[in-house]
């Protein structure tokens, strides 16, 4: 179990003490294992004001609990991870009740991961989503001169926090680096206007920088009714409904559409997005993945059964049930070849 002290600017109600008092207290307390009792002689108040006071830090938002789970149990379940998948790394959060609180924690080892292993003039290519979005927010700020580039167009309907040229900017200001906007719209009406913007100078020059990237941070989509791309209104419901009767189970960064086994689907929304498709995504050394939604299980299989992902961030409930539908999944298709090839009586 860890505590996180956060600096809170909008003025608190604390009676006679400080906002920056009490950021003081807190961190005394949690960081440095100053008892209750010395804070009270330190701050000439009360025992039980202290502890009024810590209480409401942690009701406040000044102070975070974290409860981190057990290393063995993460890395038995890796383990199992690179030997189905071929992954290289899985980081995997605990359950959360509130969504909110699930994203930010799986974002939170993404925001980790990043910090550990980006050097100095990397490049990270940048897909969107509430998710990818969660990670800007969970990166504490340090100075490296990486640069972080679109990997797919815009949107107006995604608004400002989940398109990617904001969520580069974010990483940019906190990792003290540089970002680079693609200047295309994410959805375009068909595959024809699709392969003519591809053919503009502006588009292809950013999309090559982010085919070169060291790194891509991308989302998993399902196309459950709270998925980014039907609440955009990028797709109609026909043209949703038509998808999951042809098989279609989510997408890797909204760009290219799968079914359970990776495949690419054969739904008419492909070929509608400006981005790095799964081809390109499969020449970047380090493709972490995040998906917290425990609707997506099935979404984040056939991702990772792609062969693209290198880093897959979820949550432990998630990666457990990844791991019995894929078993389940290879026994039905292993019965289907069993009665396709069983000679006739």
């Amino acid at each position: 179990m860890s505590a996180f002290v956060k600096e809170i600017p909008r003025p608190a109600d604390w009676g006679d003490v400080s906002t920056d008092t009490m950021v003081e207290i807190a961190s005394l307390y949690y960081y440095q294992d100053i008892t209750q009792e010395e804070l009270s002689r330190r701050f000439s108040v009360s025992r039980a004001k202290i502890s009024r006071l810590l209480k409401r830090a942690r009701e406040d938002g000044i102070v975070e609990i974290r409860v981190h789970q057990h290393p063995g149990v993460s890395n038995d379940l890796e383990k199992e991870f690179i030997a189905e998948f071929g992954i290289d790394r899985l980081l995997v959060a605990l359950d959360q009740r509130d969504p909110e609180a699930q994203r930010l924690a799986v974002a939170g080892l993404v925001a980790n991961h990043l910090s550990r292993t980006l050097t100095e003039s990397m490049t990270v290519a940048v897909g969107m989503g509430r998710n990818v979005a969660a990670v800007a927010d969970c990166v504490a700020p340090t100075r490296r001169a990486v640069t972080f580039i679109c990997a797919i167009g815009g949107s107006v309907r995604a608004g400002e926090h989940m398109n990617p040229d904001h969520i580069c900017r974010r990483l940019a200001v906190r990792f003290g680096g540089d970002s680079e906007t693609l200047y295309a719209p994410a959805l375009v009406a068909d595959a024809r206007l699709r392969e003519e913007l591809h053919r503009n100078d502006t588009v292809k020059l950013a999309l090559d920088r982010a085919r070169r990237a060291d790194v891509a941070l991308v989302g998993i989509g399902d196309l459950s009714e709270d998925s980014n791309l039907v609440r955009m209104g990028w797709f109609s419901p026909q043209e949703v409904a038509e998808a999951r009767l042809a098989g279609t189970i989510g997408d890797i960064m909204g760009y290219d559409f799968i079914d359970i086994h990776g495949r690419a689907s054969s739904a008419n929304m492909q070929g509608r997005v400006i981005g790095l498709t799964t081809r390109d995504l499969g020449r970047i050394p380090n493709v972490v993945a995040i998906a917290s939604e425990n609707t997506k299980a099935a979404a984040i299989l056939g991702a990772l059964r792609t062969g693209v992902i290198n880093t897959l961030a979820t949550s432990s409930t998630n990666a457990r049930t990844i791991l019995r539908l894929h078993e389940a999944t290879r026994m039905a298709s292993a019965d289907a070849t069993s009665r396709r090839t069983k000679p006739e009586a």
